[in-house]
């Protein structure tokens, strides 16, 4: 494990197993408190978040088991939407994850996961890049079920087999090349805004820098502050400022502290919630040498304390 001093105690964005992440949740958890963190969630994609994990031969409650250790653990999911625009994810903490409507959206993803994924694989074949459904599904020995399959682990086998230096220019490869272009269909941002707050959680706009300049939608084309103040409109509760844009795709002219600068200014007064977190996916296990730590982006504690709506979580 890396054992780099954390930045922030509070981590409000990583990643385990049971999605893309290389940690299982346990291994997560133990990592977080071996760094000191008090406040950590698991926000896997696309996939309700785990009510036991397996320690020492025995399921406990993971909220529990962190509690032990010293920390709070909170449950969440990081929802992939909008189908026609990359990298549009909400944030969803503090639900009630039984709610009939948040069962249903994610029965929906997945089966549209699935379907494009393997077409995404056949695509990629047909231009040479060999990987097969089952080195995904078995992606690091861990056998997955299809439905907790992520697109980052194509992106980490394109690296590891040398069709790309990184995942990062994998997942740019795929999304840049028109003859790789398969969409799969996502839900509208706007409907999970409203799903979180029925199931009694909140919603927030994770790495907003990541979100192209200029996007079309269903609605046609509009700036990159057009769609989020549409956000903001439908009841956004939060945005994501602190993140390791320095780590992932962004190439955009800002400095990940400008852009932590710009968005507290422009959102401060128009959502309840400036957030902040990692995405940690426990890099350190895979081929990226860039990687992202616990607690290197994130929020204070005096802040996550005295939130209105992060307090009650």
């Amino acid at each position: 494990m890396m054992t780099i001093k954390p930045n922030y105690i509070v981590d409000l964005h990583s990643h385990t197993t049971r999605s893309d992440g290389a940690d299982s949740p346990k291994e997560f958890i133990c990592n977080a408190a071996a760094l000191g963190m008090k406040v950590i969630v698991i926000t896997d994609h696309d996939i309700l978040p785990p009510d036991r994990i397996e320690v020492n031969g025995v399921m406990v409650d993971p909220v529990v088991y962190a509690e032990k250790k010293g920390m709070k653990l909170l449950l969440g999911i990081e929802f992939s939407c909008e189908t026609l625009v990359e990298d549009v994810h909400i944030v969803v903490l503090g639900c009630d994850y039984t709610n009939p409507k948040i069962i249903e959206i994610n029965q929906k993803i997945v089966n549209s996961k699935i379907y494009s994924y393997q077409k995404l694989l056949s695509v990629l074949a047909d231009n040479g890049i060999d990987i097969s459904w089952d080195e995904v599904i078995n992606y690091n020995d861990i056998p997955r079920n299809p439905e907790d399959v992520q697109k980052k682990v194509i992106f980490n086998l394109m690296a590891e087999k040398g069709y790309t230096k990184t995942w990062s220019e994998a997942k740019l490869l795929i999304r840049n090349n028109p003859a790789f272009s398969v969409k799969r269909e996502k839900p509208d941002p706007i409907d999970i805004i409203n799903i979180a707050h029925e199931s009694g959680g909140i919603a927030i706009l994770a790495h907003p820098y990541l979100i192209d300049e200029t996007v079309m939608t269903k609605d046609g084309l509009m700036s990159r502050e057009a769609y989020i103040d549409k956000l903001i409109d439908a009841g956004l509760d939060g945005i994501e400022a602190c993140y390791t844009y320095d780590k992932t795709t962004y190439n955009g002219p800002l400095s990940k502290e400008e852009i932590i600068t710009k968005v507290k200014s422009v959102y401060s007064d128009r959502v309840k919630i400036i957030s902040g977190g990692s995405d940690y996916h426990a890099d350190y296990k895979k081929t990226d040498k860039n990687v992202r730590n616990i607690g290197e982006c994130g929020v204070t504690l005096e802040y996550f304390n005295s939130n209105e709506l992060l307090s009650k979580l």
